[in-house]
Protein backbone atom coordinates (compact mmCIF):
# COMPACT_ATOMS: atom_id res chain seq x y z
CA UNK A 1 0.00 0.00 0.00
CA UNK A 2 1.33 3.44 -0.96
CA UNK A 3 0.86 6.56 1.15
CA UNK A 4 1.00 10.01 -0.46
CA UNK A 5 2.16 13.20 1.25
CA UNK A 6 0.38 16.00 -0.60
CA UNK A 7 0.60 19.80 -0.44
CA UNK A 8 -2.21 22.21 -1.29
CA UNK A 9 -0.28 25.52 -1.47
CA UNK A 10 -1.43 28.04 1.09
CA UNK A 11 -3.89 25.56 2.62
CA UNK A 12 -2.43 22.40 4.12
CA UNK A 13 -0.14 19.37 3.98
CA UNK A 14 -1.70 15.95 4.50
CA UNK A 15 -1.38 12.21 3.94
CA UNK A 16 -3.75 9.91 2.09
CA UNK A 17 -3.88 6.49 0.48
CA UNK A 18 -6.41 7.66 -2.11
CA UNK A 19 -5.74 10.99 -3.83
CA UNK A 20 -8.88 10.76 -5.95
CA UNK A 21 -11.19 10.32 -2.97
CA UNK A 22 -9.42 12.51 -0.41
CA UNK A 23 -8.07 15.40 -2.47
CA UNK A 24 -10.19 15.45 -5.61
CA UNK A 25 -13.65 14.46 -4.38
CA UNK A 26 -13.64 15.46 -0.70
CA UNK A 27 -11.58 18.66 -0.89
CA UNK A 28 -12.30 19.70 -4.46
CA UNK A 29 -8.73 20.01 -5.79
CA UNK A 30 -7.45 18.57 -9.05
CA UNK A 31 -4.10 17.87 -10.66
CA UNK A 32 -2.08 21.05 -10.97
CA UNK A 33 -3.68 22.53 -7.83
CA UNK A 34 -1.62 20.39 -5.46
CA UNK A 35 1.76 18.64 -5.42
CA UNK A 36 2.98 15.29 -4.14
CA UNK A 37 5.85 15.89 -1.74
CA UNK A 38 6.62 12.23 -1.06
CA UNK A 39 5.41 8.65 -1.49
CA UNK A 40 6.11 5.76 0.85
CA UNK A 41 4.91 2.28 1.74
CA UNK A 42 6.09 2.87 5.32
CA UNK A 43 3.25 4.46 7.30
CA UNK A 44 5.58 5.42 10.17
CA UNK A 45 7.96 7.20 7.82
CA UNK A 46 5.22 9.14 6.02
CA UNK A 47 3.52 10.03 9.33
CA UNK A 48 6.70 11.57 10.74
CA UNK A 49 7.46 13.36 7.48
CA UNK A 50 3.96 14.89 7.44
CA UNK A 51 4.52 16.57 10.82
CA UNK A 52 7.98 17.78 9.80
CA UNK A 53 6.69 19.33 6.58
CA UNK A 54 3.70 20.95 8.30
CA UNK A 55 6.12 22.70 10.67
CA UNK A 56 8.51 23.62 7.86
CA UNK A 57 5.74 25.26 5.80
CA UNK A 58 4.15 26.96 8.82
CA UNK A 59 0.85 25.09 8.68
CA UNK A 60 -1.25 23.80 11.57
CA UNK A 61 0.46 20.69 12.95
CA UNK A 62 -1.79 17.65 13.40
CA UNK A 63 -2.38 16.59 16.98
CA UNK A 64 -2.02 12.92 16.07
CA UNK A 65 0.36 11.10 13.78
CA UNK A 66 -1.37 9.79 10.66
CA UNK A 67 -0.50 6.22 11.63
CA UNK A 68 -2.34 6.62 14.94
CA UNK A 69 -5.64 7.72 13.44
CA UNK A 70 -8.40 5.18 14.05
CA UNK A 71 -10.98 4.34 11.41
CA UNK A 72 -14.43 4.46 12.96
CA UNK A 73 -16.72 1.94 11.26
CA UNK A 74 -19.71 4.10 12.18
CA UNK A 75 -18.12 7.20 10.68
CA UNK A 76 -20.34 8.90 8.15
CA UNK A 77 -19.33 9.15 4.54
CA UNK A 78 -19.72 12.86 4.02
CA UNK A 79 -19.18 14.73 0.78
CA UNK A 80 -16.99 17.81 1.14
CA UNK A 81 -16.82 20.34 -1.70
CA UNK A 82 -15.36 23.82 -1.83
CA UNK A 83 -18.64 25.34 -0.67
CA UNK A 84 -20.52 22.71 1.34
CA UNK A 85 -20.42 19.56 3.46
CA UNK A 86 -23.24 17.12 2.70
CA UNK A 87 -24.44 14.51 5.21
CA UNK A 88 -25.99 11.19 4.07
CA UNK A 89 -29.26 11.59 5.93
CA UNK A 90 -32.35 13.88 6.03
CA UNK A 91 -32.75 16.66 8.57
CA UNK A 92 -34.98 14.60 10.89
CA UNK A 93 -32.21 12.00 11.36
CA UNK A 94 -29.26 14.37 11.33
CA UNK A 95 -28.84 15.00 15.06
CA UNK A 96 -28.82 11.30 15.95
CA UNK A 97 -26.19 10.45 13.34
CA UNK A 98 -24.05 13.39 14.41
CA UNK A 99 -24.22 12.22 18.02
CA UNK A 100 -23.01 8.79 16.86
CA UNK A 101 -20.02 10.44 15.19
CA UNK A 102 -18.80 12.84 17.88
CA UNK A 103 -15.09 13.38 17.37
CA UNK A 104 -15.21 13.05 13.59
CA UNK A 105 -13.05 15.65 11.84
CA UNK A 106 -12.63 16.84 8.27
CA UNK A 107 -10.89 19.62 6.41
CA UNK A 108 -12.39 22.36 4.25
CA UNK A 109 -10.65 25.17 2.41
CA UNK A 110 -12.02 27.51 5.10
CA UNK A 111 -10.51 25.50 7.95
CA UNK A 112 -10.81 22.24 9.89
CA UNK A 113 -14.18 21.11 11.28
CA UNK A 114 -15.10 18.70 14.04
CA UNK A 115 -18.29 17.18 15.42
CA UNK A 116 -18.65 18.03 19.12
CA UNK A 117 -21.65 18.30 21.41
CA UNK A 118 -21.57 22.07 20.87
CA UNK A 119 -20.98 22.10 17.12
CA UNK A 120 -23.88 19.65 16.62
CA UNK A 121 -26.26 22.37 17.83
CA UNK A 122 -25.00 24.71 15.13
CA UNK A 123 -25.19 22.05 12.41
CA UNK A 124 -28.75 21.03 13.28
CA UNK A 125 -29.87 24.67 13.37
CA UNK A 126 -28.23 25.65 10.07
CA UNK A 127 -28.44 22.49 7.93
CA UNK A 128 -30.61 22.51 4.83
CA UNK A 129 -32.22 19.77 2.76
CA UNK A 130 -30.27 18.97 -0.39
CA UNK A 131 -31.95 20.31 -3.54
CA UNK A 132 -30.88 17.15 -5.38
CA UNK A 133 -31.86 14.50 -2.83
CA UNK A 134 -34.27 15.05 0.06
CA UNK A 135 -32.61 12.14 1.89
CA UNK A 136 -29.47 14.27 2.30
CA UNK A 137 -28.70 17.52 4.13
CA UNK A 138 -25.87 20.02 3.93
CA UNK A 139 -24.16 23.00 5.58
CA UNK A 140 -22.00 25.78 4.21
CA UNK A 141 -18.32 25.25 5.07
CA UNK A 142 -17.41 28.91 5.47
CA UNK A 143 -20.20 29.58 7.96
CA UNK A 144 -19.32 26.44 9.97
CA UNK A 145 -15.63 27.35 10.03
CA UNK A 146 -16.52 30.84 11.21
CA UNK A 147 -18.55 29.33 14.03
CA UNK A 148 -15.42 27.45 15.10
CA UNK A 149 -13.51 30.74 15.07
CA UNK A 150 -15.82 32.19 17.71
CA UNK A 151 -16.95 29.26 19.84
CA UNK A 152 -15.73 26.33 21.85
CA UNK A 153 -14.90 23.70 19.26
CA UNK A 154 -12.72 21.54 21.49
CA UNK A 155 -12.92 20.80 25.23
CA UNK A 156 -10.57 23.19 26.97
CA UNK A 157 -10.45 26.00 29.50
CA UNK A 158 -9.87 29.56 28.45
CA UNK A 159 -11.40 32.62 26.88
CA UNK A 160 -13.56 30.90 24.35
CA UNK A 161 -15.35 28.24 26.39
CA UNK A 162 -19.15 28.28 25.92
CA UNK A 163 -19.64 30.69 28.83
CA UNK A 164 -16.12 32.00 28.70
CA UNK A 165 -16.72 34.76 26.19
CA UNK A 166 -19.41 36.31 28.36
CA UNK A 167 -17.25 35.88 31.44
CA UNK A 168 -14.31 37.52 29.71
CA UNK A 169 -16.47 40.55 28.99
CA UNK A 170 -17.12 40.87 32.72
CA UNK A 171 -13.38 40.99 33.33
CA UNK A 172 -13.01 43.64 30.61
CA UNK A 173 -11.04 41.58 28.14
CA UNK A 174 -10.85 43.41 24.85
CA UNK A 175 -11.73 41.87 21.51
CA UNK A 176 -8.01 41.81 20.76
CA UNK A 177 -7.47 39.75 23.94
CA UNK A 178 -10.14 37.30 22.83
CA UNK A 179 -8.53 36.96 19.42
CA UNK A 180 -5.15 36.25 21.01
CA UNK A 181 -6.65 33.71 23.41
CA UNK A 182 -8.36 31.97 20.51
CA UNK A 183 -5.16 31.89 18.43
CA UNK A 184 -2.97 30.77 21.31
CA UNK A 185 -5.28 27.89 22.22
CA UNK A 186 -5.08 26.65 18.63
CA UNK A 187 -1.28 26.74 18.56
CA UNK A 188 -1.00 29.59 16.07
CA UNK A 189 1.65 31.44 18.04
CA UNK A 190 3.67 28.29 18.64
CA UNK A 191 3.56 26.95 15.10
CA UNK A 192 2.48 29.99 13.09
CA UNK A 193 4.57 31.90 10.59
CA UNK A 194 4.61 35.62 9.70
CA UNK A 195 4.96 34.85 5.98
CA UNK A 196 1.84 32.68 5.99
CA UNK A 197 -0.12 35.30 7.94
CA UNK A 198 1.05 38.02 5.54
CA UNK A 199 -0.31 36.03 2.61
CA UNK A 200 -3.55 35.52 4.54
CA UNK A 201 -3.78 39.28 5.04
CA UNK A 202 -3.41 39.90 1.31
CA UNK A 203 -6.20 37.38 0.70
CA UNK A 204 -8.52 39.14 3.16
CA UNK A 205 -7.78 42.59 1.68
CA UNK A 206 -8.63 41.19 -1.74
CA UNK A 207 -11.99 40.00 -0.41
CA UNK A 208 -12.68 43.47 1.01
CA UNK A 209 -11.90 45.08 -2.34
CA UNK A 210 -14.17 42.66 -4.20
CA UNK A 211 -16.99 43.32 -1.75
CA UNK A 212 -16.59 47.09 -2.14
CA UNK A 213 -16.72 46.81 -5.92
CA UNK A 214 -19.92 44.77 -5.59
CA UNK A 215 -21.32 47.26 -3.04
CA UNK A 216 -21.88 44.39 -0.59
CA UNK A 217 -21.83 46.04 2.85
CA UNK A 218 -22.15 42.77 4.78
CA UNK A 219 -19.15 41.20 3.06
CA UNK A 220 -17.11 44.39 3.49
CA UNK A 221 -17.78 44.29 7.23
CA UNK A 222 -16.96 40.59 7.31
CA UNK A 223 -13.70 41.12 5.42
CA UNK A 224 -12.56 43.99 7.62
CA UNK A 225 -13.14 41.85 10.70
CA UNK A 226 -11.15 38.98 9.20
CA UNK A 227 -8.32 41.34 8.33
CA UNK A 228 -8.22 42.68 11.90
CA UNK A 229 -7.96 39.11 13.22
CA UNK A 230 -5.04 38.40 10.89
CA UNK A 231 -3.32 41.68 11.82
CA UNK A 232 -3.73 40.92 15.52
CA UNK A 233 -2.05 37.54 15.09
CA UNK A 234 0.61 38.90 12.75
CA UNK A 235 1.60 41.51 15.33
CA UNK A 236 1.86 38.85 18.04
CA UNK A 237 4.03 36.63 15.85
CA UNK A 238 6.22 39.65 15.12
CA UNK A 239 6.85 40.15 18.85
CA UNK A 240 4.61 43.18 19.33
CA UNK A 241 0.86 43.78 19.77
CA UNK A 242 -1.90 45.19 17.62
CA UNK A 243 -2.50 47.87 20.27
CA UNK A 244 1.15 48.98 20.10
CA UNK A 245 0.97 49.13 16.31
CA UNK A 246 -2.22 51.21 16.39
CA UNK A 247 -0.77 53.59 18.99
CA UNK A 248 2.40 54.01 16.97
CA UNK A 249 0.40 54.79 13.84
CA UNK A 250 -1.87 57.25 15.63
CA UNK A 251 1.03 59.02 17.33
CA UNK A 252 2.50 59.50 13.86
CA UNK A 253 -0.64 60.96 12.29
CA UNK A 254 -2.36 62.79 15.17
CA UNK A 255 -0.75 66.16 14.45
CA UNK A 256 -0.56 65.73 10.71
CA UNK A 257 -2.12 68.46 8.57
CA UNK A 258 -3.25 68.34 4.98
CA UNK A 259 -6.35 68.33 2.83
CA UNK A 260 -8.74 66.01 1.05
CA UNK A 261 -8.01 65.46 -2.62
CA UNK A 262 -10.03 63.14 -4.86
CA UNK A 263 -11.32 61.10 -1.94
CA UNK A 264 -7.94 60.80 -0.17
CA UNK A 265 -6.36 62.81 2.64
CA UNK A 266 -3.00 64.12 1.50
CA UNK A 267 -0.58 65.38 4.10
CA UNK A 268 1.21 68.72 3.70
Amino acid sequence: MTYYLYHIPGKKIGVTRNLEERVHKQQGYHEGEYTILAESKDISEISTLEIQMQRAFGYKVDRQLYKNLKCNKKEMKINVTEQTTTFPMPLNKLKGRLMDNIGMEWDTIDGPCKITTESIKWVVKNAKTSMYNDERSYIYNKAFARWFDNNDAYPRTGALSPAGMREDRKYNKTDFDLIRDWANERGLYEGGDTKTQSLKLVEEVGEICRAILKDNHSDVEDGIGDAVVVLTNLAELQGTSIEACIKRAYDEIKDRTGKMDNGTFKKD
